[in-house]
């Protein structure tokens, strides 16, 4: 099975729409769904379920709520006008070329723009899918617009997988717009046409196009001091922490993630090849890197400059907060920094470099430290299945103390565990 988000539609993409339709129209009798829910995915099978329970029609439209100058304004004011041009270059010319539209709501699922081919155009407004309409999962049942806004996530609909009988023609795929300040969503970004949307590279265009907009959002903010948090997290989180009240937050993909921590910890720069020796297990042509590079730079706009590549302003990331710590000699304050390993998902070989030492260089000072408290911090957080650290812990802690029974009973627990004899 490949990913919940993209349909799957196999080599015959009308027979597997036949088949779905069979199980849609089961379920608007029964409300039922048989032999392993058909086989549809899960998130078609939740979206039809809460499409009934908001009483979708199969003929009823979505409503048209905004028009003419109530909808200029509404759209002129809206944060996503910041970016259409934006997802005009990404969405809108390929929509165009391939006789598709590209349409962009809101949060609350309203179309402020479709734009594309005009006869698709005239098409899809015999179906309501018309600026100003709500186009949100309770008044249009399922559709990649609305499923996406439900489910906060990109996702793909293929032709009978709509709700309604009167989309079931169309195939489309969205993906949400995040403000990068707060994280909320701002609305989605789609592309509609035939079955040939059915493909996985609609879903990464729209994908694209939607982190290309948040990195335009990015760009226009106060830059001000910048942070990047790394610690225990799958994925990094970037922060412009200059006026809090406003704060930044903006998700990176764990490849940028790397490449900023790579960056941090090169301020002066690297070469290609060595952010490339750095980056990846096996030899990666130059213009994979590029290529990575460049979706970057989109994101992070002039943060990011080449030749060498490097950061134009100081980054601070939090596992630095742990080894200045480590350096003044503050096991207390390193552990309390310690949020968990540096990406710990990461393979890339400088990540992977970084992580081991820092955590070695943790222990270090855990098995150096002659007082208890942090000793004990660190074994209850990093060091839990560390020997050593426990043992450092039984000696250095006074007898008939909280922190000697504890160290003693670990102790214990991970010498038979291991094998070994107690002592």
């Amino acid at each position: 099975m490949g990913s919940n988000w993209l349909a799957e539609v196999g080599a015959d993409p009308r027979a597997r729409a036949r088949e779905i339709g069979d199980a849609h129209e089961s379920f608007l009798t029964t409300r039922q769904f048989l032999f392993k829910r058909d086989g549809l995915r899960d998130l078609v099978v939740r979206s039809w379920e809460r499409s009934a329970r908001a009483e979708v029609g199969q003929e009823t439209e979505p409503p048209v709520i905004l028009s003419g100058e109530a909808l200029n304004g509404y759209r002129a004011a809206h944060p996503l006008a910041r970016v259409i041009e934006v997802l005009r270059q990404v969405v809108g010319t390929a929509a165009e070329d391939s006789e598709h539209l590209m349409a962009v709501a809101d949060a609350d699922g309203r179309l402020l723009w479709v734009e594309g081919n005009r006869a698709a155009r005239r098409r899809a407004a015999r179906i309501s899918f018309v600026e100003g309409a709500l186009w949100d999962e309770a008044h249009a049942g399922t559709n990649a617009p609305g499923t996406a806004l439900a489910l906060d996530h990109a996702v793909q609909i293929f032709a009978t997988e709509h709700f309604r009988h009167p989309v079931q023609p169309w195939t489309c795929a969205a993906a949400p717009i995040h403000d990068p300040a707060t994280g909320r969503v701002l609305g989605v970004v789609d592309v509609t046409g035939g079955d040939s949307v059915a493909n996985p590279y609609s879903l990464a265009l729209v994908r694209a196009a939607a982190r290309a907009a948040e990195g335009e959002l990015w760009q226009p903010r106060p830059r001000g001091p910048v942070t990047l948090r790394v610690l225990g997290r799958a994925e990094g989180l970037l922060m412009n922490s200059h006026h809090p009240s406003e704060r930044y937050e903006l998700q990176l993909s764990r490849r940028h993630t790397e490449i900023m921590v790579l960056l941090t910890e090169h301020q002066d720069g690297l070469t290609g090849e060595q952010l490339s020796e750095l980056l990846y297990q096996d030899p990666a042509s130059p213009t994979t890197l590029r290529v990575e590079l460049s979706r970057l730079r989109r994101i992070v706009g002039d943060l990011l400059t080449s030749r060498p590549y490097r950061l134009t302003q100081p980054v601070r990331a939090d596992f630095q907060d742990v080894t200045d710590a480590l350096r003044a000699g503050d096991l207390a304050a390193a552990v309390a920094a310690y949020a968990g390993p540096l990406l710990p998902g990461s393979e890339a070989p400088g990540i992977c470099a970084q992580r081991c030492w820092l955590d070695a260089r943790l222990r270090a000072a855990a098995l150096g430290c002659p007082d208890p408290a942090p000793v004990r911090a660190w074994a209850e957080h990093g060091g839990f299945g560390d020997l050593q650290v426990w043992e450092r812990l039984l000696q250095i802690a006074p007898r008939q103390s909280p922190d000697r029974a504890i160290a003693a009973a670990r102790t214990r627990q991970l010498r038979d565990e291991y094998g070994l004899s107690v002592c």
